[in-house]
């Protein structure tokens, strides 16, 4: 949202020329000028290591969503006062401190509403270079629609500078219940989900309209299918899952559109896929010859939210029995089931990631029947497959992510760090929150990964006080940010958060997850994360000195407050990483070398001189590496608090970005949306129920 110019990350310098050239060709033959950039469930599934060959440039450019992720990481867009009508100069974009978060907005969405565990609001940005109060965000508010009460509701107006913030965009009744997530068409104009009544799931197609609110929302008829194409907003049509046996329920698996041929794909409770064409073009119609629907298991479980994949042609979808499936859809369709790589009692949860440029499918396993854990128990695990993967396989490579137990808490998708997009080869890093056990406090892991293969794995620490379940794991990579290059990792766990701002409820977190990168430029205040093997831990560094990195990683000493040389930088340890709070300064207190403070600032204060402190607060230095005297003790500043907290209270579902932005006066900024799980109050429309929320990426302020 900062400027109608364009930042290339550094990504791009690393292609070879052949690569390039490939790129502007197929850009050419594919005429992939997007429309808008939707932001929605599936584009945390279908992800794209950078290509390494022509060949691979070629084909998943053919993707819109490979466009639409380039254009997330390496856009920077802002906010288009004068197609508003608005013209007063926008107040800057203040990064509280951690200690004093709150949402940037939440709007209630009625009395126990809820995206729900593992679904994601969608949000629709109509430029890829400018931000506009018209761009959207739905949320499914989980309840059944009725006369006074919304099942669907879509916000606009939700940047700051966008006057009355938020706004209710419309509201819609359309007769069931939404507990999966909504989708949204390439050029913005309508969305899909599944929605269920009596046991019954359709597929909803729905042209929109301003208009209704959440308590007082448009109830709409049914169109029919044929007339549907032409039909006046707002107007919708449904599209019932049969299984050739009967109708289909769905409450587990959210619908997945292939942009390309115009298809949703979409699972249900009873172990079967459906393909529905015509959706967004044409007349939506479910496949019912040639082998569709396709039986995906025979046991009746239900499925996961399938990911259709152009670069193998093939669809991939897991089912609560534990087993992953491949789905060849050229010629009469069929499913090739993995080993059973999931058994506990919820089984597969998350729909799998695929990598479409290297060939790599990823599940998240609550249980894998091990007795590798703590006490001789299972653990949770993530293992890769190759897109081919034949019958019975059990994966190219698995991790064990914490403790599980026989009646695991459910495991949702992982995110990858911008390290692995951009790296041509599947290597970087995943972020996962596993320690599934019913028993025990949920852990984030970061794993290392190679080609899709998993290195040690090292976890953060717990993130509440007890047993709870973890969200989805979402990474942001801001190439604009402030002071430099910001990267961060968001989740929440549904009760018992650790972290201060928890209060002991439900929470989103977020934490620094930027990595040491060799020989680049940092500045002064940038914060990254850096593992050290010795220890097995994971440790924060702040830049004291701006410079450019080493060709090499330096040692990385450990204690907090050692300054260590690398390059023309010069960073500083600002301790191990951790989401439980660091203690708040105590009068007249004897305090070791190394010891960590929070300062009301939310500058993490490490002793470099010990003693005992003052009686008094004294007044800390705000400047990266400035010293404070307080009594015996001299603080140093180690930078800002690398977490954050927010309370939500039930936890969050997933979560999904906004815009990547640079550090002049904004409106809205970089942010991020999602919804809580249990009723709170919502600050920004009054009254308590499930909220949507807004919040910024730099604080969750």
């Amino acid at each position: 949202m900062t400027g109608n110019g364009r930042r290339l990350a550094p990504f791009a310098a690393g292609l070879c020329a052949v690569v390039m050239v490939g790129w502007v060709l197929t850009l050419r033959a594919a005429d992939p000028k997007p429309q808008g950039i939707p932001t929605d469930w599936t584009h945390h599934h279908v992800i794209f290591s950078q290509p390494a060959t022509l060949e691979q440039a070629s084909r998943i450019a053919q993707d819109p969503r490979y466009w639409h992720e380039w254009y997330r990481q390496n856009v920077v867009r802002r906010l288009d006062l004068h197609s508003q009508g608005m013209h007063a100069p926008l107040p800057p974009q203040v990064a509280l401190a951690a200690t004093n978060s709150h949402a940037d907005w939440s709007m209630d969405m009625g009395t126990s509403a809820s995206s729900g565990a593992g679904n994601y609001p969608a949000k629709y940005s109509f430029s890829v270079t400018s931000a506009s109060c018209t761009d959207y965000v739905v949320f499914s508010t989980g309840l059944t629609g009725t006369g006074t009460q919304a099942n669907i509701v879509a916000y606009n107006n939700v940047y700051s500078g966008c006057g009355a913030n938020p706004s209710v965009y419309w509201a819609y009744n359309t007769g069931g219940q939404v507990l999966t997530s909504p989708v949204i068409s390439g050029d913005g104009t309508q969305i899909a989900f599944v929605q269920t009544s009596a046991g019954a799931a359709s597929l909803v197609v729905l042209r929109f309209a301003a208009g209704g609110t959440i308590t007082g929302p448009n109830t709409l008829a049914t169109t029919p299918a044929s007339s549907y194409n032409s039909c006046t907003a707002p107007c919708m049509t449904t599209v019932p899952l049969n299984t050739g046996l009967g109708t289909d329920n769905d409450t587990t698996s959210s619908a997945f559109p292939d942009y390309t041929h115009d298809i949703i794909w979409v699972g249900g409770s009873s172990g079967w896929l459906h393909k529905v064409t015509g959706v967004f073009r044409g007349v939506p119609a479910e496949v019912s010859t040639g082998g569709y629907p396709i039986r995906i298991n025979a046991s009746g479980k239900a499925l996961t939210s399938p990911v259709y994949d152009t670069g193998s042609g093939n669809v991939f979808v897991g089912d609560a029995g534990g087993f992953l499936y491949r789905v060849t859809i050229t010629g009469t369709p069929a499913a090739t089931a993995s080993a059973q790589i999931d058994k506990g009692t919820v089984g597969l949860t998350a729909g799998p990631i695929v990598d479409s440029t290297a060939g790599i499918v990823y599940a998240f396993v609550s249980n894998d029947g091990s007795t590798a854990c703590t006490g001789a128990a299972a653990c949770a695990a993530v293992v890769s497959f190759a897109t081919n993967f034949t019958s019975g396989n059990t994966g190219l490579s698995s991790v064990r992510v914490g403790t599980s137990s026989a009646t695991p808490n459910k495991i949702y998708e992982a995110a990858f760090d911008h390290t692995y997009w951009s790296s041509g080869k599947g290597t970087g890093n995943l972020y996962v929150c596993g320690a599934t056990g019913a028993t025990i406090a949920p852990l984030v892991y970061r794993v290392p990964v190679t080609a899709g293969a998993f290195g040690t794995a090292v976890s953060f620490g717990n993130l509440a006080t007890g047993a709870t379940a973890c969200s989805a794991v979402s990474d942001i990579y801001n190439p604009n940010g402030s002071p430099g290059i910001e990267e961060r990792i968001y989740f929440g766990v549904q009760n018992k958060g650790r972290p201060t701002n928890c209060g002991g409820q439900g929470c989103a977190m977020s934490f620094v997850s930027l990595p040491w990168q060799a020989s680049t430029p940092y500045v002064s205040g940038q914060e990254i994360l850096i593992y050290r093997a010795a220890s097995n831990l994971l440790y924060t560094n702040v830049v004291l000195q701006s410079g450019t990195s080493g060709a090499t990683a330096p040692a990385w000493p450990l204690p907090a407050g050692i300054i260590t040389t690398d390059g023309s930088v010069k960073w500083m340890n600002q301790g191990q990483t951790q989401l439980q709070p660091l203690n708040s300064w105590k009068p007249s207190t004897a305090y070791a070398l190394h010891n960590r403070i929070v300062d009301s600032p939310g500058n993490v204060e490490v002793v470099t001189t010990p003693g005992t402190s003052g009686t008094s607060p004294p007044t800390f230095k705000l400047t990266v590496g400035q010293t404070t005297t307080d009594g015996g003790v001299t603080w140093t500043n180690a930078g800002v608090l690398p977490s954050a907290a927010l309370q939500s209270v039930g936890g969050t579902s997933g979560i999904i970005l906004d815009n990547v932005a640079g550090s002049s006066p904004l409106a809205g900024g970089s942010e991020i949306y999602f919804s809580t799980l249990g009723n709170q109050a919502c600050a920004t429309s009054g009254g308590t129920g499930g909220c949507a929320v807004q919040a910024s990426q730099s604080a969750l302020k």
